[in-house]
Formats: C-alpha cells, structure tokens, sequence
C-alpha cells in the first residue's frame, strides 16, 4: 500500500439522533469495511485498549454492497453480544457479493475497556458505501445503541 492509500484509510463516527453513525473510509472497498468494523467497535471503547488475541472468521452474502455492510456489522455485533467480545483489527475480502472477515479482539473486561454502550446492531439509515471521485471508498450506516 503507498503512503497515500495508507494515510486516506480512517473511521469517523457522525451523529444520528440517538443513534450513532459508523463511516469507514480506505483506498479499497474492502479498507473501507475494515474501518466500519473499526468505527463500530470504538463506539463501544478506545480499539487502543484491545488486544487482538482471538481470532473470529465470518462468512456474509448479500446482493449489494449496502447489504454485504450490514451483515457483516451485524455479524461481529452478535459475535460481541454472545461471547462478550470486543475487536481491534479486521481483514475483509469482497467477491461476487461474498464477504470473508477476520476480526481479532478479546473478551471484554470492564474494568479495562471501561465500555460506553452496548451497540445493538446495524441498520439501514444512512446506509451508503460508494467510491468518490477521489478514488477513495466511504462505506457507513447508522448503528442502534
């Protein structure tokens, strides 16, 4: 990756009534979902603070791009409800509308990730993922906290 790609990739977080919206930005499509996924962990805490020690793999079809983001946040979100886990680092490949993940993290331990809210899962306000004139990819929603 040149330094141009490496310095445009970013999350950002925008609000969205009592909501939150997770946007993340990256030279490819795939940059861009890892950095949603990023958005959507520092909601819930600094991705700082988590050590990314376990390993979860996770398959998601859909048949757009819009749908493939909200399945695979939806994904990690019920990772992170049913075993109380939170991630830092992510890897994702997106072809013929199939997504594989990687997300690493730990399990959460309040006294260490001192936890903001709990995300309930991703919707479909605001949903967009698009590639600027720029060349840079946007993929970001709204998430339910």
């Amino acid at each position: 990756m040149n330094l141009a790609a490496s310095l445009a990739r970013r999350w950002e977080h925008f609000e969205h009534a009592a909501d939150m919206g997770v946007r993340g930005i990256g030279a490819t499509r795939e940059a861009a979902f890892e950095e949603a996924a990023l958005a959507l962990c520092a909601v819930i805490t600094d991705p700082a603070l988590v050590r990314p020690d376990i390993l979860f793999e996770v398959d998601c079809h859909a048949t757009d791009d819009e749908l493939l983001l909200v399945d695979w946040l939806n994904a990690l979100i019920s990772e992170m409800s049913a075993h109380r886990m939170i991630f830092s680092k992510f890897a994702v490949t997106i072809s013929d509308g199939r997504l594989h993940g990687r997300a690493w993290g730990e399990i959460a331990v309040p006294a260490r990730h001192h936890p903001a809210v709990e995300v309930k899962g991703a919707t479909l306000t605001e949903l967009k993922v698009f590639q600027n004139p720029d060349g840079l990819w946007t993929a970001q929603c709204v998430v339910d906290v």
